[in-house]
């Protein structure tokens, strides 16, 4: 069975940087689109960036620029590298997979994503 392990995480001041892990074992498709996003109790769970395995990216608008998502397919780890983070970034961050291109499916809409992470908490202090 497909399980997703993510590491990092935790707390950081307005401005700081966080990296954030996430380790796939059992997932060997070659066609995927991995992701992540986060919640919050006001805005639930929102989108914050995919990845394809053509390498393709996708941000949401609040993200761009100073988010960064990246994998390493050998390790089959995917990575979200969070720079000057911002007070309103705090929120339980979740990795997802399904093995389908990011192209063929919606990469914001959690509910196409059947592999999940167990969250990470992120919290940025001003």
């Amino acid at each position: 069975q497909v399980q997703l392990v993510e590491s990092g995480g935790g707390s950081v001041q307005a401005g700081g940087s966080l990296r954030l892990s996430c380790e796939a074992s059992r997932f060997t498709y070659t066609s995927y689109c991995l992701a992540w996003f986060r919640q919050t109790p006001a805005k639930g769970r929102e989108e914050v960036a995919a990845i394809g395995n053509d390498g393709s990216t996708n941000y949401a608008l609040s993200v761009s620029g100073r988010f960064t998502i990246s994998e390493d397919n050998v390790k089959h780890i995917m990575y979200l590298q969070m720079n000057a983070l911002e007070v309103e970034d705090t929120a339980i961050y979740y990795c997802a997979a399904i093995n389908l291109r990011c192209t063929v499916v919606d990469w914001n809409n959690p509910r196409h994503f059947a592999y999940w992470g167990q969250g990470s908490q992120v919290t940025v202090s001003s």
